[in-house]
């Protein structure tokens, strides 16, 4: 029987994905504008870190309060993890193009549905690792039919290949992290504490790497970053922290998956990074993947007891 509860939470799950899709081709624009891979993923945490707290001390001062545990879990752990991810998926853009770097992010289901059941304690359904399987299928396809060799970025397709991984690996952890911190400190908390700590660690690191991070050097370089930062930084992570809180890691995961779909498209469209057939192929499966997803959990027949 369909729950409200389940349903709302496939429905974020399928919003972050969307809200997602759409930063291949802005930081892509952002290349163009004489952004930084490191500056781009710095930047816009900082300016999503400055908004939520300034809705903080506006509206919600509870945002500030946090107990030893939260800040150790949520905001060095999880800011670690948002500090790898930025950089990351930045150098697979670069280097895979748009949709390749989307497409490899995108084995994070089967990650998430591996490792749900010894660190959260979730049933690891027949289902669940068939669905992970077949949109991880999906993006392997996409990215062999992706037009990896036109992507604008200054970063080799091999790096680009490694920073997609390692972003996977980032967005699994996160996903499993969300799933326990947030029943317990809530979307907008866990949020801020997770960005608040990325901000802190690429502020740190990246000097110390050599890569200190840039401001864009332009007008439409600044709104780039901007639209990153309300869009993929605070809209999609309120929907999928939104999402983790009514429904399992597993199935969040892959809802979420629509994300290399929008992404293509956009790529598709407005950066004419063209896919062959076995890229749409793999499109078809993600979104097979996903309905069949939405159909199973969303409606209920999958959900766990």
């Amino acid at each position: 029987m369909t729950t409200p509860s389940r349903l709302a939470g496939y429905l974020f799950a399928l919003g972050a994905g969307a809200v997602w899709g759409t930063t291949g081709p802005l930081s892509t624009a952002l290349y163009a504008e004489g952004g930084t891979l490191t500056g781009i993923g710095f930047w816009r945490v900082l300016l999503g870190v400055a908004g939520l707290a300034l809705w903080g001390l506006i509206a919600n001062r509870d945002l500030f309060r946090v107990d030893k545990q939260g800040l150790l879990i949520v905001g060095l752990g999880g800011g670690l993890l948002v500090a790898l991810f930025e950089v990351a998926y930045q150098f697979g853009i670069s280097g895979a193009g748009v949709a390749g770097a989307a497409a490899l992010l995108y084995l994070a289901p089967v990650m998430v549905a591996l490792v749900a059941k010894p660190i959260l304690g979730e049933p690891v359904t027949l289902l669940r690792v068939a669905l992970a399987v077949v949109v991880m299928v999906g993006a392997a396809l996409t990215v062999t039919g992706g037009s990896q060799a036109e992507s604008t970025g200054p970063t080799s397709l091999a790096a680009g290949v490694i920073g997609g991984i390692l972003a996977a690996v980032s967005y699994t952890a996160t996903t499993v992290l969300a799933r326990w911190a947030v029943p317990r400190y809530g979307v907008s908390k866990v949020l801020f504490l997770e960005i608040l700590g990325g901000t802190a660690v690429l502020a740190v690191v990246l000097p110390l790497a050599g890569r200190p991070p840039a401001p864009p050097a332009t007008t439409w370089g600044w709104l780039y970053v901007v639209a990153l930062a309300a869009g993929a930084v605070l809209l999609a992570n309120f929907f999928f922290f939104s999402a983790v809180k009514r429904i399992e890691a597993a199935p969040t995961a892959v809802a979420a998956t629509i994300e290399p779909v929008v992404g293509a498209l956009l790529a598709l469209t407005l950066l004419q990074q063209q896919l062959s057939i076995p890229g749409w192929v793999g499109l078809a499966l993600v979104v097979g993947g996903v309905a069949t997803g939405y159909w199973k959990e969303g409606g209920g027949e999958g959900a766990a007891p």
